[in-house]
C-alpha cells in the first residue's frame, strides 16, 4: 500500500473506532420513569430519618408521602408530572424532588435524561452537583417572589439550556405541588372555575373617613404593646422574649390603615382634589397605587428604604405573589384629606411597578413585618396580616364559566407561557454575546457583498481571513461554545415530526442566531459562509494547517479520481444518522460522535483518551491534507450542502480559460472544490475567496498576465482588471451548471 493510502485510511479507521465506542454506550430507554419506579432507588430514610415508608398521597395526584406511623413528614414527586421539562434533546429531564411539610426542598435527584451534552460530553456528576444545590430552597419564597434568584447557569459551562430547564422545572413543579397540598397557605384554586371580579370605577361623591371605614374602603390593623410582646413570645426566640417592648400594655404600638386607590371616589376622598390631580398625572395605564397610613411607636416605613431604596417592613400579597415598594415610586403626604380623618404620623402614597400583575377587585393582604433587635446586627421578625377587599358596590362579580372540556389544553398554554419567560430570561442574560455575534455576522455579510473590491488587495484579504478564523475559534468556539452540530438538525427534524415549538430552539440564543444566519446564507452563498468562516472546528483545522505549512510540512494532493469518490462518505454518514434519528434520536445523538466538535470545542479537549485520539488523528491528517475532515467526513457539511443546491446567486467569477488549460485555482483550492474543467462545485466550496484573489492577481493568474500584456501594448496604463472587463476572457456565471471543454 502506498504511503498516500496510509495517510487517507488512518483517519477513517479512527472514525470507525469512534462509532464502535458510541455503539457500546447505553441505549435510550423507551419511556420516562414514573414516581413509583423512581422511589424504588430512593430510600425514605435518606431524606427523613424518622420515616418508615413511602405511601401514595390522597387525591389521585402523582405525589408520595413519607410516613412515620400515621404522620406525614414529607412529600416526593417528579418535576415532569407537573410541568414540562423538555431539554436540549427534545426529551424530558426527569428530577425527583423531595419536600418537607413546610415547603422546603430536602432532596433532589436526577432520575432520567437523554441530554447529548451530558451523555457524551459534560460529566453527569456536574449536573447532579447542581441539582443538589436546591436542598434548602424555600418554595413558599419562590412562589411569592416569582421564582426567586436565577440559577448559577455558569456552574456547568456548555450546558446552559439543560441547567435552565432543570431550574425552571424544579421551581415550578414544587410550587404546583405546594399549592396542591395547600402548604403555607398557598391555594390550589382553579382559576378557570373562579368567579370573575372586575372593578367598577365609581366617581359620584366625596366620602368622609367614617363612611370609608364603615364600608371597608379603608381597612385597619391596631396593635398594642401587649399584642406585640405576646407575638414574640409565641414565636419562641428567647432573646426576643427577654427584650420586651416597655410601657403600658394598652399603649398603641401601631395603628395602621390601608386603602386601594383604584376606585376614583375613594382616591379623591382620601387625597383631596389637588393631590388627586397629581396622582392621575403620575399613574400609568394598568398601574395600581395604595395609601398606607399609620401612627404609634412603630413606623411602617422604617429607615431601610433610605439605604436600600426598598421598603422592607411591609409588602402586599395577592394570590401568593408579593409586591414590594421602592422609594422612587413613593410620595410622603402630610395628611389625609378626608373629612373626620384622624391625625396620623405617617401617610404614604405607594405606586406598584407598572409591570406588576394585580387585580384590585380581588382580595389581597398587607403583610406588616414587626422587627425586634436581639443583638448588634441581628433581628427577628413576626408578621401580621391586614386583609383587604373593596366594598361590593365597587366590584362586578360574574359567574364562573363552565369547566373546560380538556384541562390539558389549559395546562399546555401555561407551559408555553413558562417556556416563553424562560427563553426571554436567557436572551437577556446573554445580550452582550448576542451583540458581538450579530456584529460579526453583519461584518462577514458586508465582506461578501463587497468581495470583488476586497480581493484585489491580497494582503488585506489574508489578514481579514486570519483574524476572522481566530475570532471564530476562540470566541465563537472556546468562549461562547456556539459550535453548530448535526445533532441540531436531528432535533429540528424530530420536532417537526412530533410537537414543534419555537420556544425550545430559542433557549440557545447564539446557536439560534447562527442557524438563522446559515438559513439565509444558504440561499446566497451555499454552505461556504458557515463552513468556511463560522465553524470553530473548521477554523481550528485551517489554522493548524497554516502552521504546518509555515513549518515546512509537505502537503498531499489527493488525486482527483479518488478525491471525488471520497466526497460521498460524508453524505452517507449524514443520511445514515438522519434515518437512525427517526427511529431513535438518542441513538443518533450518540453515533454523532463522528463529529469531533464536543471533544475539541465544547469540552476543550478535556475528555477521555479514545475521543482525544480520534480528534488528534483528524487534526494530524489535516496537517497534510487541508480541511481533511470537512472534505470527507463532516455530516453537518453534508446536511448544509444538500439545501445549498438552492443557492440563487453565483458570486465567484471565472475566466473562459479556467481549467482549459489553466489549473492554477484548482491547484491552490484548499478543499479541491474546483474540478479539472475549472468548475467550482458549490457543494464543496468553502468560499475562502482564494480563487477570487487569483482572479485579479497580475502576477499569478495566466489569464490576467496575458490580457494585461496585450492591453498595455496599446495602453501602458491599463489596469489589472482588464481581463475581468473583457467578455472575451470572462466566463458567464452559470450557477450549478457544468462547463464542457471549449
Amino acid at each position: 500500500m502506498s504511503s498516500f493510502g496510509k495517510y487517507v485510511q488512518l483517519p477513517l479507521i479512527w472514525a470507525f473506532f469512534s462509532l464502535m465506542m458510541a455503539l457500546a454506550l447505553p441505549a435510550e430507554s423507551a419511556a420516562t420513569p414514573s414516581i413509583k419506579t423512581a422511589l424504588k432507588t430512593s430510600a425514605v430514610g435518606d431524606y427523613f430519618p424518622d420515616a418508615k415508608k413511602w405511601e401514595e398521597a390522597v387525591g389521585g395526584l402523582p405525589i408520595y408521602a413519607a410516613k412515620n406511623g400515621g404522620e406525614t413528614v414529607g412529600y416526593a414527586f417528579l418535576n415532569t408530572d407537573f410541568v414540562g421539562a423538555i431539554g436540549y434533546s427534545g426529551k424530558p429531564i426527569v428530577v425527583l424532588v423531595v419536600m418537607d411539610p413546610t415547603g422546603k426542598i430536602v432532596g433532589a435527584k436526577l432520575v432520567h435524561h437523554t441530554e447529548p451534552i451530558i451523555l457524551s460530553g459534560i460529566p453527569e456528576q456536574k449536573i447532579i452537583d447542581f441539582i443538589d444545590g436546591y436542598v434548602g430552597t424555600d418554595i413558599l419564597t419562590v412562589a411569592r417572589e416569582k421564582g426567586g434568584e436565577p440559577p448559577p447557569v455558569d456552574i456547568v459551562s456548555g450546558a446552559t439550556v439543560t441547567i435552565m430547564v432543570i431550574d425552571d422545572s424544579i421551581k415550578r413543579a414544587a410550587v404546583r405541588v405546594a399549592k396542591a397540598l395547600e402548604i403555607g397557605g398557598l391555594s390550589n384554586e382553579d382559576q378557570s372555575l373562579k368567579a370573575k371580579r372586575t372593578l367598577i370605577p365609581a366617581d359620584k361623591e366625596i366620602l368622609d373617613w367614617d363612611t370609608m371605614i364603615g364600608n371597608g374602603s379603608v381597612r385597619r390593623l391596631l396593635l398594642n404593646v401587649k399584642d406585640v410582646n405576646a407575638g414574640f413570645e409565641e414565636q419562641g426566640n428567647p432573646k426576643a422574649i427577654r427584650r420586651r417592648e416597655r410601657g403600658n400594655h394598652q399603649d398603641v404600638y401601631i395603628d395602621l390603615y390601608v386603602a386601594s386607590l383604584a376606585v376614583p371616589e375613594v382616591a379623591r376622598s382620601l387625597l383631596g382634589e389637588n393631590e388627586y390631580k397629581n396622582y392621575l398625572k403620575k399613574l400609568k395605564p394598568g398601574q395600581n397605587a395604595f395609601l398606607v397610613m399609620g401612627t404609634g411607636r412603630y413606623s411602617f416605613r422604617g429607615s431601610g428604604y433610605v439605604r436600600g431604596g426598598i421598603f422592607d417592613r411591609f409588602h402586599i400579597v395577592q394570590d401568593g405573589e408579593a409586591i414590594r415598594f421602592k422609594d422612587r415610586l413613593y410620595k410622603n403626604l402630610g395628611r389625609v384629606e378626608a373629612e373626620n380623618a384622624p391625625e396620623l404620623k405617617e401617610v404614604g402614597l405607594f405606586y406598584a411597578s407598572p409591570d406588576i400583575i394585580f387585580n384590585p377587585a380581588e382580595p389581597w393582604q398587607l403583610q406588616l413585618l414587626v422587627q425586634r433587635a436581639i443583638g448588634a446586627l441581628e433581628k427577628v421578625f413576626i408578621t401580621y396580616d391586614l386583609s383587604y377587599q373593596l366594598p361590593d358596590q365597587y366590584v362586578k362579580v360574574e359567574a364562573p364559566a363552565a369547566p373546560p372540556v380538556a384541562v390539558a389544553n389549559t395546562r399546555s398554554s401555561e407551559e408555553i407561557a413558562a417556556a416563553n419567560a424562560l427563553w426571554q430570561r436567557i436572551w437577556m442574560q446573554k445580550l452582550p454575546e448576542i451583540g458581538i455575534l450579530v456584529g460579526a455576522i453583519a461584518l462577514l455579510t458586508i465582506l461578501f457583498f463587497v468581495q470583488n473590491q476586497v480581493v484585489k488587495h491580497s494582503v488585506l484579504t489574508d489578514r481579514i481571513r486570519i483574524f476572522f478564523l481566530l475570532f471564530t475559534l476562540f470566541w465563537i468556539g472556546f468562549y461562547a461554545q456556539a459550535q453548530l452540530s448535526v445533532v441540531n438538525v436531528f432535533v429540528f427534524a424530530n420536532a417537526l415530526l412530533t410537537d414543534f415549538q419555537w420556544q425550545f430552539f430559542l433557549m440557545e440564543p447564539l446557536i439560534f442566531i447562527l442557524w438563522c444566519s446559515v438559513a439565509v446564507s444558504l440561499l446566497f452563498w451555499g454552505r461556504g459562509a458557515f463552513c468556511g468562516w463560522l465553524c470553530p472546528f473548521g477554523a481550528l483545522q485551517e489554522l493548524t494547517n497554516k502552521l504546518a505549512r509555515f513549518a515546512g510540512v509537505k502537503q498531499i494532493t489527493v488525486p482527483w479520481w479518488l478525491h471525488e469518490r471520497l466526497w460521498p462518505i460524508k453524505y452517507i454518514i449524514f443520511l445514515a444518522l438522519l434515518g437512525i434519528s427517526v427511529y431513535s434520536l438518542h441513538l443518533a445523538e450518540t453515533l454523532s460522535e463522528i463529529e469531533p466538535f464536543r471533544t475539541s470545542i465544547v469540552l476543550r479537549f478535556m475528555r477521555g483518551w479514545p475521543y482525544l485520539m480520534f480528534v488528534f488523528s483528524l487534526l494530524a491528517a489535516g496537517l497534510f491534507i487541508e480541511r481533511f475532515y470537512c472534505r470527507y467526513l463532516c455530516p453537518l457539511g453534508a446536511a448544509l450542502a444538500i439545501p445549498g443546491k438552492l443557492a440563487m446567486f453565483n458570486w465567484l467569477k471565472r475566466y473562459r480559460n479556467c481549467g482549459d488549460p489553466c489549473q492554477k485555482c484548482a491547484q491552490d483550492c484548499m478543499v479541491q472544490a474546483i474540478d479539472p474543467q475549472g468548475n467550482i462545485n458549490p457543494n464543496e466550496c468553502l468560499h475562502c475567496l482564494n480563487c477570487q484573489q487569483l482572479y485579479y492577481d497580475q502576477d499569478a493568474c495566466p489569464v490576467v498576465i496575458h490580457a494585461l500584456a496585450k492591453a498595455r501594448k496599446s495602453d501602458p496604463k491599463a489596469k489589472k482588471d482588464v481581463a475581468d472587463n473583457d467578455a472575451q476572457y470572462r466566463r458567464p456565471r452559470r450557477l450549478n451548471q457544468p462547463r464542457p471543454y471549449e
